[in-house]
């Protein structure tokens, strides 16, 4: 690739990370990202030229890997998200050939997994974020794999510093005060789709619902269309917390298609058809209709409010793709494909091979 093609993608990254930083409202914060992003962004750069490799993906990934966050204020699976956030716009520049994609997209996707060790660039980019927060602020608290990285690389680079400090492991504590998963979930859906939500952005609640989903033209992306969207943000607020696009997914969760592949999971196994095996639809499954609404199969979903013997109550944003939320009943043994019922204490773990759809 010439020169001028070079110069013409950096600096259109530049740009488009510019713009998520202006587009932020509050001045201190958009301070932090500014120093943060292109800080990791010179010393990805720096590292990769002293290990041999490409200083230009290696500042480009540095720029990009905490977009989601910066861009929704969501600090859940950052790379992963950021990763599935950029990889559109990186796509359409026509800038970076399939290979290039990878490298950028894979060292983003793993940004945040300090304990394992993957390719050279996902190694950079994990260096230059644990030497960038050490410097920006040397009194700092690392876990113990942060530590061992940033020790790692100061040494590298003949940095001598003072002690790292490490803060101590912590128990994790889990909220099952009140309600299992299942049923916060039926509660969450019922409570707001009996709010008649419309799908218009001059709905406050419609755009929470957006929110989790960065593109610039999300409304009309969404805009009849939504019913995948409240299924994932009434299981955000019922604390079940998903990426927005499982890893090598066919779709983003915004989709009903992706909610079925990933119900279908070997580490998940949630799809269950009715009367099989003596299952019954209860209250917090998520029912998956097929052909209900068009000749397309899997076509529509909603959440379970109870079950009767010919009929179930569902609430759903989105009815019929009229664009608004409500909740009725529907034929229990016509046009649904299957139910997921989610395990309750279930929390998202992968630990396979990304591999970025370019």
């Amino acid at each position: 690739m010439n020169t001028v093609k070079k110069e013409n993608r950096m600096e259109s990254i530049r740009f488009f990370v510019q713009e998520l930083i202006s587009s932020m409202n509050n001045e201190v914060e958009k301070q932090e990202a500014s120093i943060h992003l292109f800080g990791v962004s010179s010393l990805a750069s720096l590292l990769a030229m002293r290990r041999g490799q490409d200083s230009e993906l290696a500042s480009i990934a540095g720029l990009l890997h905490r977009f989601y966050e910066y861009k929704t204020g969501i600090c859940e699976f950052s790379g992963l998200n950021s990763a599935e956030s950029v990889r559109p716009f990186i796509r359409d520049l026509d800038l970076f050939t399939n290979e290039e994609q990878n490298t950028i997209l894979r060292a983003i996707f793993y940004h945040e997994d300090r304990s394992s060790i993957q390719g050279p660039f996902e190694e950079i980019l994990k260096d230059a974020y644990v030497l960038q927060l050490y410097l920006h602020k040397p009194d700092i608290y690392f876990d113990q794999d942060g530590k061992s990285r940033l020790e790692y690389v100061l040494k590298e680079l003949m940095i001598t510093s003072k002690s790292i400090r490490e803060e101590k492991s912590k128990n994790r504590e889990w909220m099952h005060d009140r309600l299992d998963t299942r049923e916060l979930l039926a509660e969450i859906a019922e409570t707001l789709a009996r709010e008649d939500i419309i799908g218009v952005p001059g709905d406050e609640r419609y755009r929470e619902i957006c929110r989790y989903w960065p593109d610039s033209a999300i409304y009309k992306v969404l805009k009849n269309s939504w019913c995948a969207a409240f299924v994932y943000h009434c299981c955000r607020l019922a604390g079940l917390h998903l990426p927005i696009r499982y890893p090598n997914g066919v779709c983003r969760f915004a989709g009903v298609a992706a909610w079925l592949e990933w119900a279908q999971l070997p580490e998940t196994g949630f799809l269950h058809k009715d009367g099989h095996d003596g299952f019954t639809p209860q209250r917090g499954d998520i029912v998956i209709y097929d052909k209900l609404l068009s000749d397309d199969p899997h076509d529509h979903i909603g959440i379970i409010l109870s079950c009767e013997d010919t009929q179930v109550l569902v609430a759903e944003g989105n009815r019929d793709n009229q664009n608004y939320s409500d909740v009725f009943y529907r034929e229990r043994h016509r046009f649904i494909l299957g139910y997921i019922r989610i395990n309750d204490g279930y929390q998202y773990e992968w630990n396979g091979e990304y591999i970025p759809i370019t």
